[in-house]
């Protein structure tokens, strides 16, 4: 059965305590990072060590970083890259040493992630992150950055480094000339670099889909379908060189299978991680997030966990996003409400498929003993 994580943004970073956390059933693990660290410098070896012992100390374990970001440079291949990717080796070593096992990272040209309106409010009342491409093509980069920072209510977004993001134009002047191509060669000689060095570490790389999964901008988005990711995947055939499928991210488009594209990567061992959520397709690259059943959206969320299930997934699973409910202020995304409901609707639908196909399902003994914290 899968190891199911919650991510976390460390202390005065995130407003959901980390006993709250413990206290939702099957959750064994962290997902953190060093929110505060800028793309491209060390993370500090005290520092991660330091994020460990807190996250142990409430009986959970950190396996799992999301995410190591890559630097602007590197994607864009400029000369400066050798710097930025000796850092990042170092930042992998100092992961390892803490037993880090899964790091996700991205390859999305400037932005990462990117919503129309962090607080859309449904016909429930809960508020909930979405994306409508008309919209954005009445912005300006500048206004989709300062509409962001406003809406992200002082909250530092994984991602979105407003310092960095104060150089739009002459980033834009750079990326001027890079189409798909290019990048995915930046892409893959970043990974050439890396990805040895992974394997004697014990480490696994996770390339997160890009969100959203077509161009913003006019910038060149690689990691977008079955297709694309296979292709990196054989680009560096390595089982460090691997996937973290975002349910939310690929099920944009209609024409992804993700039951298909789980199956495929899983049987090729190359499945690290997996951000199951649900979203509603709303328009021609428009959609907003909703609850994780499948009947509040557009993925049939019981073939995508038969499909984890079918391929006998062991690896780690997050709920991803959640709607603010009940009256929850936080982070956009990232409340504790629905993000429970979640992984108990999750953690039911892998239980309702086991039995359906006569497996054995994890018994009481072994829940507890997770549940738990002991050994």
């Amino acid at each position: 059965m899968w190891k199911v994580v919650f991510r976390w943004f460390g202390e005065g970073h995130d407003p959901v305590p980390l006993e709250y956390i413990r206290q939702i059933p099957g959750v064994e693990g962290i997902v953190s990072m060093l929110i505060d660290v800028p793309t491209g410098e060390v993370w500090p070896k005290e520092r991660i060590l330091a994020l460990k012992k807190t996250i142990e100390r409430h009986g959970l374990t950190f396996e799992v970083v999301e995410s190591v970001n890559v630097h602007e440079d590197i994607k864009l291949g400029l000369p400066s890259k050798d710097r930025y990717i000796e850092n990042y080796r170092t930042t992998l070593q100092h992961l390892a040493e803490a037993g880090v096992r899964v790091v996700v990272y991205n390859f999305m040209p400037m932005f990462d992630w990117v919503r129309t309106d962090l607080w859309k409010v449904l016909p429930d009342g809960s508020k909930t992150m979405a994306y409508d491409h008309r919209v954005l093509a009445g912005l300006s980069p500048r206004e989709i950055i300062d509409r962001m920072k406003r809406d992200g209510r002082s909250f530092a977004l994984p991602g979105w480094e407003w310092e960095r993001l104060e150089e739009i134009e002459r980033l834009f002047a750079l990326y001027e000339s890079m189409d798909e191509e290019r990048l995915f060669a930046n892409l893959v000689d970043f990974l050439k670099a890396v990805v040895p060095l992974c394997e004697e570490l014990g480490i696994l790389l996770a390339i997160h889909p890009d969100d959203p999964p077509f161009s913003v901008f006019g910038l060149p988005r690689i990691v977008t379908s079955k297709k694309q990711i296979l292709r990196l995947l054989e680009a560096v055939d390595s089982l460090a060189n691997g996937l973290a499928l975002c349910t939310g991210s690929l099920g944009v488009l209609e024409n992804n299978d993700i039951p298909d594209m789980i199956r495929t990567f899983g049987r090729m061992g190359r499945l690290h991680f997996v951000h199951l959520r649900n979203l509603k397709r709303t328009g021609d690259r428009s959609f907003h997030e909703v609850a994780h059943p499948s009947f509040c959206g557009s993925l049939d969320m019981f073939a995508i966990v038969e499909a984890l299930v079918e391929i006998g997934y062991s690896g780690y699973m997050r709920p991803d996003h959640g709607r603010m409910i009940w009256g929850e202020e936080g982070r956009p995304g990232y409340g504790l409400y629905d993000r429970a409901l979640g992984i108990a609707y999750l953690l039911g639908l892998w239980e309702g498929v086991e039995r359906m196909r006569g497996e054995v399902s994890r018994s009481r003994e072994e829940f507890m003993v997770a549940s738990s914290g002991n050994p």
